[in-house]
């Protein structure tokens, strides 16, 4: 084995102090907290902009045989990208994860990238064996693994080694990855001290262009000195497209395997396999998941106890609501959403048994960004059955005001915003009409029709006509919107399926009435500016999935966060819960979900 060596590139003096617990326990300290009680805290241990990075991403956690915890992840420098300068960084816990080390170079970048830990713990030996990915540069097409090691709790490593003769195919030419997340060693059975590294690759362009793709997993029987290749899901077809596997071992030894599908076309983003021969086969190919709702992003699966853990945000679309679902049926069946751990933006995650029942989680989370920074929660299994409360950013009552009155029957009542003097008419600066979220609102999966006349003159900017639900990318989102500085009106829908774009040829920005429409109908979108109309395929999917973690209603002249407003005028604003014909939308009643004529505001209510 190379010699040990160690790097410590990009530290600071203040890197070097102990990173301390941002939050405390929620029921006290563990001495005084009864062994029945639920015990849960957090802190951050990867903060972007922090140590010379621009953010930290992809965690990955092991519990070395003397306690002590090494908590992984990527050290993007210039940006947060997947490529690029980007080392491999190291956080060590001395003390079960209340304080943490100085930040350490596990493997420096140079330039190029080294990520996708998969680290994991030899029970025989201690010693602690960590896989990585390597690609130069910018070109993360090609992908090289490699594997170090460390001997004496990851205080410091061997240099690495490249394992590519002995784990990629040569017709795996696009892309490889190992885990991320900890790789696996087994217990039971005739391969009882075998390590297995779950991976996943694709060649030939990958499968969206018809190239071989899948999961596989790696096995080494002399810890992690030399490895194989085993069980092996290639196919051609892209039905189901596992990728980021993470593996765990079942009690009766067999190995679980819960993994992204990152586009494959049968119904869910989970997939699973498993394996009853050491983990030299699959059983049978990966299938998906549909009733395991997860947007498309990396999870982690961890037997502890009667338990099988599955962290992985449980918002069916956005990377939101980290989660920890529980198993006792061995991963066949999930809760429907588990015990949340974070509302807000979440993505990667980890886990580690920490012994006597309590676990860590370890995962990426932000206010707006999932990926500002990388926190550590501990917690124990009582508090996995705790309820989760209301989600926080639900629809509330909307803050007393003005309105403007709703004529389709349904009581969906306009809420006037900024002091607008005169009905329908958007200063541009801090008018709006807010429609609160009601059930008659939700569009789903159906078609529908909105429609408003709109009369603006500005030859800049971007001004909203509309917007529902949503915003943020891959969010199921409605919206509308003037783009003047582009000639066009722009209609968009978003769904877990796919985003539909959709332009006009000109802005309409003269100064005269015009009516926009914008319809979902017979698998296009269509937006129609006086009869004049542009489509798209429709891709299916809902509008409006996810609604139960956070949802908002419509916005007439702003996007929902405040931003894009109108300047102008809107008027005769209808969403119809069907497609109607243009001809149609002065006349027709049947379907209408919401009518806002924009003649008149009542006082404050």
């Amino acid at each position: 084995m190379a010699p040990f060596s160690m790097s410590l590139r990009r530290t600071t003096a203040a890197a070097a102090a102990v990173v301390t617990a941002l939050a405390c326990t929620a029921t006290g300290t563990a001495a005084e907290a009864s062994p029945t009680a639920p015990e849960f805290s957090e802190q951050v241990i990867f903060a972007q902009r922090t140590e010379g990075y621009f953010c930290f991403r992809i965690p990955a956690i092991v519990k070395a045989l003397d306690g002590t915890l090494l908590a992984f992840a990527e050290g993007r420098v210039n940006g947060c990208g997947d490529a690029g300068d980007i080392d491999l960084v190291l956080r060590r816990s001395t003390d079960g994860g209340r304080t943490w080390g100085p930040l350490q170079v596990v493997l420096p970048g140079d330039g190029d990238t080294r990520g996708n830990p998969a680290p994991v713990v030899d029970r025989r030996t201690g010693r602690i064996v960590l896989v990585t990915t390597y690609n130069p540069g910018a070109d993360d097409t090609v992908r090289h693994p490699f594997v170090q090691y460390s001997d004496d709790e990851g205080a410091t490593w061997s240099a690495a080694r490249e394992l590519t003769d002995q784990i990629v195919k040569p017709e795996w030419n696009s892309w490889y990855a190992t885990g991320p997340g900890h790789a696996i060693q087994l217990r039971h059975g005739p391969h009882a001290g075998r390590l297995i590294l779950p991976a996943n690759h694709e060649g030939d362009g990958g499968a969206p262009k018809g190239g071989p793709q899948g999961g596989h997993l790696n096995y080494s029987d002399d810890g992690g000195v030399t490895w194989k290749i085993g069980a092996d899901d290639t196919r051609t077809s892209n039905d189901v497209s596992p990728g980021e596997l993470s593996a765990a071992e079942l009690p009766d030894g067999r190995i679980y395997v819960n993994a992204r599908d990152n586009t494959g076309t049968d119904p869910g983003n989970r997939n699973t396999a498993t394996s009853s021969d050491g983990g030299a086969t699959f059983d049978a190919p990966f299938r998906t998941l549909p009733r395991l709702d997860a947007p498309k992003v990396q999870g982690s699966v961890l037997p502890v106890g009667r338990r099988l853990l599955l962290s992985v945000p449980a918002h069916p679309v956005t990377r939101e609501v980290m989660a920890v679902r529980s198993s006792s049926d061995e991963g066949r069946n999930w809760q429907k959403v588990g015990k949340v751990i974070y509302w807000g933006p979440s993505a990667y995650s980890d886990m580690a048994d920490l012994g006597g029942g309590r676990i860590g989680l370890m995962y990426e989370a932000g206010r707006t960004s999932p990926y500002e920074s990388i926190r550590f929660a501990e917690f124990n299994q009582v508090y996995l059955d705790t309820p989760n409360g209301t989600p926080p950013g639900l629809p509330k009552p909307p803050e007393p005001g003005p309105t403007t009155p709703d004529w389709s029957g349904h009581e969906n009542n306009g809420y006037v915003r900024g002091g607008m003097n005169t009905p329908g008419e958007f200063d541009g600066v801090d008018d709006f009409v807010q429609v609160p979220w009601n059930r008659s609102l939700d569009l789903d999966d159906g078609d529908f029709t909105w429609a408003a006349r709109v009369r603006y003159a500005d030859t800049g900017g971007t001004r909203t006509i509309l917007w529902a639900y949503r915003v943020g990318g891959g969010a199921p989102q409605i919206w509308l919107r003037a783009e003047p500085a582009s000639h066009r009106i722009r209609g968009v829908i978003q769904t877990e399926r796919g985003q539909v774009v959709v332009d006009t040829a000109q802005a309409y920005n003269d100064g005269q009435w015009h009516e926009v429409v914008l319809r979902r109908s017979g698998g296009k979108l269509t937006l129609s500016v006086d009869g004049q109309a542009a489509s798209a395929a429709d891709p299916g999917g809902s509008v409006t999935l996810g609604k139960q973690f956070t949802i908002d209603g419509i916005h007439v002249g702003q996007r929902l966060d405040g931003v894009y407003r109108f300047h102008g005028s809107i008027s005769d604003v209808r969403v119809y819960g069907r497609a109607v014909p243009d001809a149609g939308i002065a006349t027709q009643r049947g379907g209408l979900r919401l009518w806002l004529p924009l003649e008149r505001i009542d006082p404050q209510r």
